[in-house]
């Protein structure tokens, strides 16, 4: 048994109630580690520790907070193999895929934010014997909370950018998925990163991230997950001025058009469906293609879906691993059923699956579903899950109609060789991200982020460097 500990002041701390949670292994549906249980006290302690450190941090250059970031990079890259099997383990991902992109990205997001704040510039505006120009500066103490599907690499995405702006953090990783938050807390120890400037909080949603969303002294919420908790945190920030960002849910349309480059879809339409089991908040779970293709592409996409394992995590051939938790799985085959009771047929998948030796695991088919109006509560609901429905289309307008029928705008991906049609479909569809013939290409200068129900506000390069600073004009007059 594993226990984790919170990282508060530069230490690793026990919770103040010496209460744990239980965290599962996926693959195995076996308590593996413990979790604090921390409260609003443990909440108060990191507040503090982040508020007497904040004026030190902030007094750093900006090359000297850059350097600290780049020394965190080094360390998670030096760290792969660890990180990766431990991101594994704590979520039920394939190993190879934690190896090739989590953790990579993680390491990723210091580096670039490292290079980022030294690039990040303000205007000047020249007036008649006077001139203007702006400072950025850090706000304070800033509260982040991350979600389970990708835990280091969302987690890191946003304190990279809060530390290299100046301010200390406050950090609510997800109580699901803790244990590579808990290494990157070694990993500050060992870079001799200043006491307080970051500290990791570990436990529930309701008893710290609650407590960190409405306390006075965090001055901004940077909030990756659910529509639902994402609601909820508006509801108390927003009264109190807080700065928030808000990165939810999505149901995002896949639109295959029958001029687009066949092959490039067939290598791309299992990633881009069931990733990281369903679990990425950018998966396009609704397949609408053009009717002249689509009895083509269902057999192919169905032939390729069956090729791809289902199984331990641990095993490389394994091309999607365990569902993250018995609660989701639970979801995830309920939806499964009312798709069926909604009129869907059954492609392919549509059950659980019990490898030999992990038959406690959370494992479900990567599921595929015909016959269903795109209106109905599966293709409007987020499942986050590796279930996808496929739904042919007749013409341009058709299909930006059942695009854009959801509550959600997070992203979309548009095949077409027509580049007409890819400026139209990307200027009217509601997203805030379109991929054209791609999916999952980013650029970590770019913004990221929805609209409507996906969310409030832009992360990424110039927007998280904006979103964790305050602009202050200055103006002076004479001598010009």
């Amino acid at each position: 048994m594993e226990y984790i500990k919170n990282y508060i002041n530069g230490q690793l701390v026990e919770p103040t109630s010496t209460s744990y949670i239980d965290v599962f292994n996926p693959a195995n549906g076996e308590v593996y580690a413990q979790v604090p249980h921390s409260n609003i006290q443990d909440v108060e302690l990191a507040i503090e520790a982040a508020t007497n450190a904040f004026d030190s941090w902030r007094a750093l250059s900006i090359d000297e907070r850059s350097l600290y970031l780049e020394k965190i990079a080094a360390k998670i890259e030096e760290k792969l193999d660890v990180l990766a099997q431990a991101e594994s383990k704590d979520n039920g991902k394939p190993v190879w895929l934690a190896k090739a992109v989590d953790i990579p990205r993680a390491a990723k997001n210091f580096r670039f934010f490292a290079h980022a704040i030294t690039q990040f510039s303000t205007k000047a505006h020249e007036m008649a014997g006077a001139i203007n120009f702006t400072l950025r500066q850090p706000i304070g103490v800033v509260g982040t909370i991350s979600p389970w599907n990708l835990p280091l690499y969302l987690f890191t995405w946003k304190i990279a950018p809060a530390l290299a702006t100046g301010n200390t953090v406050v950090a609510k990783p997800s109580e699901v998925t803790p244990m590579t938050a808990y290494l990157l807390s070694e990993i500050c120890i060992e870079v001799g990163l200043p006491k307080g400037v970051l500290n990791i909080i570990h436990g529930e949603g309701i008893s710290v991230g609650s407590e960190m969303t409405k306390h006075p002294k965090i001055k901004a919420i940077s909030f990756t997950g659910s529509t639902r908790v994402g609601k909820e945190i508006a509801k108390v920030a927003a009264p109190m001025f807080k700065k928030i960002s808000l990165e939810m849910g999505g149901k995002n349309p896949n639109i295959i058009f029958a001029d687009c480059d066949y092959e490039q879809v067939m290598k791309n339409i299992f990633r881009s469906s069931f990733g990281n089991q369903g679990q990425i908040c950018l998966c396009g779970s609704r397949i609408f293609v053009e009717r002249s293709i689509y009895d083509q592409f269902k057999r192919d996409f169905i032939q390729i879906t069956s090729m791809k394992q289902v199984g331990p995590p641990a095993l490389p051939e394994s091309k999607q691993g365990a569902i993250v938790s018995k609660e989701h799985y639970n979801k995830i085959l309920s939806y499964i059923k009312l798709a069926q009771e909604e009129g869907g047929t059954i492609l392919h998948g549509g059950q659980a699956v019990h490898p030999e030796g992990y038959e406690n695991g959370w494992y479900i088919q990567p599921t595929i579903i015909e016959g269903l109006p795109y209106d109905c509560r599966t293709n409007q609901e987020e499942i986050f899950g590796p279930v996808v429905t496929l739904t042919p289309f007749d013409s341009d307008d058709e299909v930006l109609k059942y695009a854009n029928s959801t509550n959600y705008g997070l992203s979309a991906s548009i095949w077409t060789q027509n580049i007409n049609r890819a400026h139209k479909m990307a200027k009217n569809i509601n997203a805030g991200i379109v991929w054209i013939n791609t999916w999952l290409l980013r650029d970590l200068r770019t913004p990221f982020g929805g609209m409507n129900d996906s969310g409030v506000g832009r992360e990424g390069g110039e927007e998280a460097l904006r979103f964790f600073t305050e602009a202050k004009n200055v103006c002076i007059q004479g001598g010009f």
